[in-house]
């Protein structure tokens, strides 16, 4: 080959972990024949080391070389001097063999040594308990495999030099998946698993493996099926029992060994994409003036001090709302971090709000403080919180739990394991709340008191006028709260004496006219404060009120207050200085729950007339629906919805592209749905529904679909009332879709019924005509193919009159799974090619995987499979990057089957088992039940028959719990098998 000017300087590479191949830099050199590179390989493998010439002979051909071997052996170390070119000397012949020696002082550079470097790091790194490293390093090593090794090179030394490396590559992948089933990463580790173990049947480690991990995912069924399966095949196939190891496993499993439970998260590095240890600190700042509370700062701390050991030690500190429970739980949080040594969580339950924490949605922030990826927290409040008590099996933690409404709240989120302990504060005593440890917290002494007026207000000015001040927090009624805001503004105001501001607390219309004990105690409080602001400031105080959500970002607070954004920044920000108003994170506000009530009430009572409020109200509903009609155009172009909603008289945010826009839905969805529900006065009430309409990606992926699904129905109800047909039919329609994917069909099928009438009726063509879409959708689901054909090409007519591009795309593809139920394959095709091409060409992003999704499921059944796996390939990215999780887990199901009819069933498994996952909490049982159908043919076909048919019974179970026809050939398949 010729050599440019230089190209010696540059290194050798070599492989040997796939096809032998050699590198120049970057530059691929000529390896010549199989024989050739059957040479380069047995010197590669040497390490350097002389290989005679019968050496070489004997590996090259065996024991039948051809007559002229030696010679042959010479032209190919020739050929290969020649293709090193400059670095020809690497070859060296010595003592009648040869030898690849570097030149100079680096090393041969081959792949087999730095995965052999990795290996060995690997197991250093695990030795001293890094197993996120040990994992990383194994993960590298493994990276460096491209096939088979050796690949397509004949000869005894090859072969034997190929299981060798086979064997090492299996060794390691089993070191590294028990390495993800210690970091807890069980879920993912099932599907590889699954597909491993169909490869590889007789290797019971990766049956072990398998057992285990199907066992901490909570599928114990399945996990003795593959014991059972495990048992079958090795009796079949060698005669034998399983190892002593696997049969322990099993009686384990049988008596549920708490010992097999998933271990805590380790204490070391980073594992991208996986459960990694995280010490959280989520702990608000203790006050550096705390003072007094010295009987309850003991008595709790010597209850958070006896955690280890423990099943678990919670403390409930009960009392009136500004009596000081948070400042005195974070107090004594912090004080005893010396006891919980892997972190402190922390949350504001909102209990005393119109809308309090859900368990649900705790749990999930508290996973992800906990190193839980997003992926792999599952949905439902059982699921979630078995898997947080697994995260803090073995630690020792604290959970401070601020704000709680009720017991029913507090107890899926107590850790409930050695070491950890809760403690919880709240208006109403818990006293069913068992093995807690009840704390009254009165308001405080008057000693108490006036020490913590005297710390914020200054000893001085304090001491100089003590009567004065004893009158202050008199007045106050020794309400923490409300002591802290009257001696922060004294501090703040160097002219005021603390006679001035007990003067004022003496006017009893500076206080509500009365300072007690309870809720009024503190809104005395928060009204001095407000009545301190300026006048710009209360109106924002007071209007901000207005507003449901949990908080709410600067543009939307600029909506609602009818100003420039840079404005309404220094306006929250001098509210946020006053504290009345909390800094969530940048550009994001929120009031302290009492504040909030507070704040309402000063609407009410100071921003008259009421038609004020109401144009406020209004404001933000037309900020969140300009700007959801900018997001719903920028997702679906060529659909037409956008244009024919009620028109906002505010221009709303502007997005660049779409991933800008989808972040703002999701950041917002609380927000959006808190404003519908506002909204349903007659005057508003259409622009509350059509937000719902243009924001209904939302609940379609999946997610809030329950606090969606509630908003739709309290606005349908409003429109009934109201007799507006035009609302009340695209509250229908909003409807039909989240009961159609939770499998509730007959309430779909009335609720899409009724936006197709009632549209008619109100002439809003938009629910007249996705009305019959939807119908169609339930009725090919429930098998009523001709009602549905109707159905569809009804819709297909009113999209095409309406010149909605998309939608009648939408439509198109709809027929097409139509026609493939019904046997028209071709067809399908056809109307699916055209769906896909329409929404090309009008630049749709979401709807075209949904057009792909159908083109992919019409190839299938054609035949067609790898243009089916490239449709539904292309169509899964797209729904990763539209974040739609539901039809994320119906593609990973296609593809299953996709797999499964081209005869690749470990494949298919992992497709199934990557469906299951995605769809855990969605849709209702009835995707889970064709899952777990696709899986159990996989798993069959793979000789996991005993596990296959646990797929199946569970496939029966959901089908009879739901009231759907189960098929035979599933009765049949599902027919009881023994485990053990």
């Amino acid at each position: 080959m010729d050599d440019g000017p230089g190209q010696g300087q540059e290194r050798l590479r070599f492989t040997v972990l796939g096809p032998v191949r050699a590198w120049r830099g970057a530059t691929p050199l000529a390896a010549g024949s199989p024989q050739q590179r059957a040479l380069l390989a047995a010197l590669l493998l040497r390490g350097g080391r002389t290989a005679t010439a019968s050496e070489l002979v004997d590996a090259l051909w065996g024991e039948e070389p051809p007559h002229a071997a030696l010679a042959a052996l010479r032209t190919y170390a020739s050929r290969i001097r020649k293709a090193l070119g400059a670095d020809a000397d690497t070859l060296v012949s010595e003592s009648g063999g040869y030898a690849l020696r570097p030149v100079g002082n680096q090393p041969l550079d081959l792949d087999m040594d730095h995965a052999e470097q990795y290996a060995a790091d690997a197991e250093k790194a695990r030795a001293t308990g890094d197993r996120c490293r040990a994992r990383d390093l194994l993960d590298s090593a493994l990276a460096l495999w491209d096939g088979e090794p050796l690949a397509n090179l004949a000869g005894p030394y090859a072969e034997n030099q190929r299981t060798r490396l086979e064997e090492w590559r299996l060794s390691l992948m089993e070191t590294r998946l028990e390495l993800d089933l210690e970091l807890g990463c069980h879920g993912d580790a099932v599907s590889e698993l699954t597909a491993l173990t169909a490869a590889h049947p007789l290797r019971e480690r990766l049956r072990e493996l398998l057992m285990l991990a199907l066992y901490r995912s909570g599928r114990q069924a399945e996990a003795l099926a593959v014991y059972a399966d495990t048992r079958r095949l090795l009796a079949d196939e060698l005669g034998v029992d399983p190892c002593a190891s696997l049969s322990e496993l099993q009686q384990r499993i049988l008596r549920a060994d708490t010992e097999l439970d998933a271990p805590a998260v380790p204490h070391d590095g980073q594992v991208p994409g996986e459960p990694t240890f995280v010490r959280p600190q989520q702990l608000p700042a203790t006050v550096a003036d705390f003072t007094g509370r010295a009987a309850f700062v003991t008595e709790l701390s010597e209850q958070l001090a006896t955690a280890e050991g423990r099943v678990m030690a919670v403390s409930a500190l009960t009392g009136i709302g500004g009596v000081g429970k948070t400042t005195l739980a974070v107090h004594v949080a912090h004080a005893a971090h010396v006891h919980f040594p892997d972190g402190q969580l922390y949350v504001d339950l909102q209990g005393v709000g119109h809308s309090p924490s859900h368990p649900e949605a705790v749990l999930g922030a508290f996973l992800r403080a906990l190193g839980t990826p997003g992926a792999a927290i599952p949905d439902g409040i059982e699921e979630r919180a078995a898997l947080y008590r697994s995260a803090l099996a073995g630690r020792r933690l604290l959970v401070l739990l601020d704000n709680a409404r009720d017991a029913a709240q507090v107890r899926p989120l107590l850790p409930g394991t050695d070491g950890c302990a809760a403690l919880i504060t709240s208006r109403v005593r818990m006293i069913d709340l068992a093995g807690a440890h009840l704390v009254d917290l009165d308001v405080m002494s008057p000693e108490e008191a006036f020490t913590l007026f005297a710390l914020i207000v200054g000893e001085e000015r304090v001491n100089a006028e003590r009567e004065a001040s004893m009158d202050v927090v008199g007045a106050c009624g020794f309400l923490p709260l409300a002591i802290r805001i009257a001696a922060s503004r004294l501090a703040a105001r160097r002219t005021w004496t603390v006679s001035i501001l007990a003067r004022k607390l003496a006017d009893e219309r500076r206080r509500l006219d009365e300072l007690r004990a309870g809720d009024l105690a503190v809104n005395s409080t928060f009204e001095l404060g407000y009545k301190q602001l300026e006048p710009r400031q209360a109106r924002a105080f007071r209007l901000l009120g207005l507003a449901d959500g949990p908080d709410i970002s600067l543009a939307a607070a600029a909506a609602l207050l009818d100003m420039p954004t840079d404005d309404a920044e220094d306006l929250l920000e001098s509210l946020v200085d006053t504290s009345l108003l909390e800094s969530a994170a940048p550009g994001r506000y929120r009031f302290h729950d009492l504040v909030h009530l507070y704040a309402r009430s000063c609407a009410e009572r100071d921003e008259q007339p009421a038609e004020e409020r109401d144009a406020a109200l209004a404001r933000l509903l037309d900020f969140y629906l300009a700007t959801a009609a900018h997001m719903y155009a920028l997702e679906r172009p060529g659909d037409r919805l956008a244009d024919h909603t009620e028109t906002p008289h505010h221009p709303g945010l502007v997005f660049t592209d779409r991933n800008e826009a989808l972040s703002w839905l999701f950041n917002e969805t609380r927000c959006l749905i808190a404003c519908a529900l506002q909204n349903t006065g007659e005057k508003v009430l259409r622009r509350a529904v059509d937000l719902l309409l243009l924001t209904r990606d939302m609940a379609e992926s999946g997610a809030n679909n329950r606090q969606y699904e509630q908003a739709s129905l309290t606005l349908q109800a409003a429109a009934r009332r109201a007799g507006d047909q035009h609302a009340e039919a695209r509250a229908h329609w909003a409807l039909a879709p989240i009961y159609t994917h939770s499998g509730r069909l007959n309430e779909a099928d009335e609720h899409a019924k009724l936006a197709t009438l009632l549209g008619l009726a109100a002439e809003d063509s938009f629910s007249a005509s996705n009305g019959p879409n939807d119908r169609g959708i339930i009725a090919s689901i429930q098998h009523r193919f001709e009602a549905a054909e109707g159905y569809l090409n009804q819709a297909l007519l009113a999209f095409r009159e309406n010149n909605n591009k998309q939608s009648e795309a939408s439509a198109l593809c709809n027929l097409s799974r139509l026609h493939l139920d019904t046997g028209r394959t071709e067809s399908a095709i056809q109307l699916a090619e055209q769906g896909v091409a329409a929404l090309r060409e009008v630049g749709a992003t979401r709807r075209l995987g949904n057009g792909m999704y159908a083109l992919g499921m019409a190839l299938t059944l054609a035949g067609r499979l790898d243009e089916a796996a490239q449709q539904l390939t292309e169509a899964l990215v797209i729904f990763r990057d539209s974040r739609q999780r539901f039809w994320e887990g119906m593609t990973y199901l296609r593809l299953a089957e996709v797999d499964l009819a081209a005869h690749r069933p470990a494949n298919a498994a992992n497709y199934a088992e990557q469906a299951l996952s995605a769809l855990r909490g969605l849709g209702g049982g009835r995707w889970r039940a064709d899952a777990l159908t696709t899986l159990g043919h996989a798993l069959n076909q793979i000789g996991h028959t005993g596990r296959a048919k646990v797929c199946w019974q569970e496939v029966v179970t959901i089908h009879e719990q739901m009231g759907l026809p189960v098929d035979g050939e599933i009765h049949h398949l599902a027919a009881p098998v023994a485990l053990v």
